[in-house]
């Protein structure tokens, strides 16, 4: 798969995606990830890309030139227009399902706002879709490009030891995950659940279900209603909300 972030700020962008599991799989390619400065196709003179807001009002505007021009010519590169996404708070927010979605298309390019957002024109003219990471307002796209990344990254085949890593964290199914522990077996009192220490597979995998299903109920019931639920959980939850 081939990312492409359009930002003004490329080296942030970098230093995040060269470390740790994106990184690797960066070297050793199972995700091409590129970072772009929109700065470099600005016309004006001075490198400018943005400037004040017709109307009046407070901040700068990204210019739509740059922004045009930059994309064109990755459309150029990549030979087809790949898919575009306008990270803004305005956007539907991003959920694992989108994250599964985009990790199944080649390619996604993903364009980085910054000062008081873009020129509503080339929105307009380009049409991305725009996704929000959350209902609150950062200095530019960068951070929220780089959760696209790292999300849909790490569900690339290789880019995980297996699919089983991500497959039964919080959100995969709808559920959240179940409670996790390593060693020591004691600690501060606090010991890890004795099933886990049965070497009894079954039971542990019930148990974890189990856990699942009750986290998800007490925090995030709303994510129920999505949940793929077999009679046996049903029954539990409505054991749970009896007591």
């Amino acid at each position: 798969m081939r990312i492409d972030i359009m930002t003004l700020f490329p080296d942030m962008c970098n230093s995040v995606l060269g470390e740790s599991i994106i990184g690797r799989a960066r070297e050793a390619g199972k995700v091409e990830i590129n970072c772009i400065d929109i700065r470099s196709y600005t016309l004006d003179k001075h490198r400018r890309v943005d400037d004040k807001p017709y109307g009046g009002g407070m901040g700068m505007i990204m210019a739509p030139q740059p922004i045009y021009d930059c994309f064109q010519s990755l459309c150029e590169e990549i030979g087809k227009k790949p898919h575009l996404i306008y990270l803004t708070p305005q956007g539907k927010t991003l959920t694992q399902e989108k994250v599964k979605e985009l990790a199944g298309l080649d390619n996604i390019v993903l364009i980085c706002g910054h000062y008081e957002g873009i020129d509503e024109r080339v929105i307009e003219e380009l049409e991305p879709e725009e996704i929000s990471v959350g209902d609150y307002v950062l200095t530019g796209g960068e951070l929220p490009a780089l959760i696209v990344a790292d999300a849909v990254s790490r569900m690339q085949p290789g880019v995980l030891s297996d699919d089983e890593c991500f497959e039964e964290e919080s959100h995969f199914n709808s559920l959240l995950e179940y409670p996790q522990y390593t060693h020591p077996s004691e600690w501060n009192g606090r010991r890890v659940p004795e099933i886990l220490l049965s070497g009894h597979h079954a039971k542990i995998e019930e148990w974890r279900r189990q856990r699942s299903l009750e986290r998800t109920l007490n925090r995030r019931p709303d994510m129920l209603e999505k949940a793929q639920l077999s009679n046996k959980d049903i029954q539990f939850l409505s054991n749970i909300k009896k007591d």
